[in-house]
């Protein structure tokens, strides 16, 4: 097993502040599972969690070869620390870290190959 490529973004949390859950639904349906979804609105900040996740899908992608849509990246928690999963079958392994500040979530993923 080894490292395949890393993958950081940074996002305005700003943008998830001015597309409010309520009022724009099917935007975050197009990006986050339900369980996603659920999980960033039991938090009173949720646009803090939403960029989070968002940052981790962007950086998850930018970690592997292959295509891959936002869906097919599952986001979790397991002890509060954030645990990826992909809907495809792909042979990765992943690290990562996520953290918001402000007006600002970065995330960092490094994929392991498991060939």
């Amino acid at each position: 097993m080894g490292i395949s490529n890393i993958g950081i973004d940074i996002i305005d949390i700003n943008r998830f502040r001015k597309k409010e859950y309520i009022k724009n639904k099917k935007f975050y349906e197009k990006i986050f599972t339900d369980s996603e979804i659920k999980y960033c609105l039991s938090f009173k900040n949720n646009e803090e969690h939403f960029a989070g996740k968002f940052a981790i899908k962007e950086a998850v992608k930018k970690s592997i070869r292959e295509k891959i849509s936002f869906k097919e990246i599952i986001t979790s928690h397991n002890n509060s620390k954030p645990k990826i999963i992909l809907k495809k079958e792909l042979n990765y392994r992943f690290l990562v870290s996520v953290t918001h500040e402000k007006d600002f979530a970065i995330a960092m993923v490094i994929a392991l190959d498991e060939d």
